[in-house]
């Protein structure tokens, strides 16, 4: 019976990689049909959501079930209800690659994106697409320090963000309201799917350590002392 929950736990782990991949696949080539206004693919992109949709859906269910059959307490209680919780993640990080191939069949057969902004988006779609190759391997890993990375790379994320702005406010933006619009949308999808990945990573270090990895990160930042009695004297 140990065996057996053991492997179901392990099947729940599989189902997360399962997951990021996909997410990670659905990021990059939603990213190239925008790009591209390639609506094949942005077609193929919209469809394929409903598989992260369903692995959700069934690792949702075998969670809950673990929960009433075997009762899990401690770290394996943990492994269950963090996994729950990285799985919305990875489901919402697909749908927000849904949402970039939806604006492609929107605007097609034109471009959403001005040439000007080609780069920039390119790198925002490539980014996120490492971002959770990362997380998946995090997953794997159960590698904290790597999980710890995930948020500084996400700076760069942000900083991408902040440049699609400052070209949509510069005085010789010359490509009207509703690109404009579609280039806001289209940021916004970028970084809050780069959010998602960085959560699935936080939640790892969650999993692996008990603690948060924002109490964990300010546990090592260079001139904070632990408070007294912090190590047990």
């Amino acid at each position: 019976m140990r065996d057996a929950y053991h492997e179901e736990l392990d099947s729940i782990g599989d189902g997360l990689v399962e997951m990021a991949r996909l997410a990670g696949s659905a990021i990059g080539r939603a990213t190239t049909a925008i790009l591209d206004s390639d609506l094949k693919l942005a077609e193929s992109v919209i469809e394929a959501d409903q598989k992260v949709d369903d692995l959700q859906h069934d690792l949702e269910a075998r969670a809950i079930a673990l929960l009433a059959r075997q009762q899990p307490v401690a770290t394996d209680l943990r492994i269950v209800v963090t996994s729950l919780r990285m799985s919305a993640d990875l489901e919402r990080a697909g749908d927000l690659a849904q949402h970039v191939a939806k604006l492609t069949r929107l605007r097609y057969p034109e471009r959403a994106i001005p040439q000007d902004l080609h780069a920039t988006i390119l790198e925002m779609g490539q980014l996120a697409q490492r971002l959770m190759a990362k997380a998946a391997e995090v997953i794997v890993t159960k590698d904290v320090d790597l999980a710890l990375q995930l948020e500084q790379d996400d700076d760069e994320m942000d900083l991408l963000h902040r440049t699609l702005f400052q070209h949509l406010m510069d005085e010789r933006w010359k490509h009207g309201i509703e690109t404009a619009v579609d280039v806001t949308l289209l940021g916004r999808y970028y970084e809050r799917y780069a959010d998602h990945a960085v959560a699935v990573a936080k939640r790892v270090v969650y999993l692996v350590t008990g603690e948060h990895a924002d109490e964990l990160q300010a546990d090592v930042q260079p001139g904070i002392q632990p408070a007294p009695g912090a190590d047990g004297a």
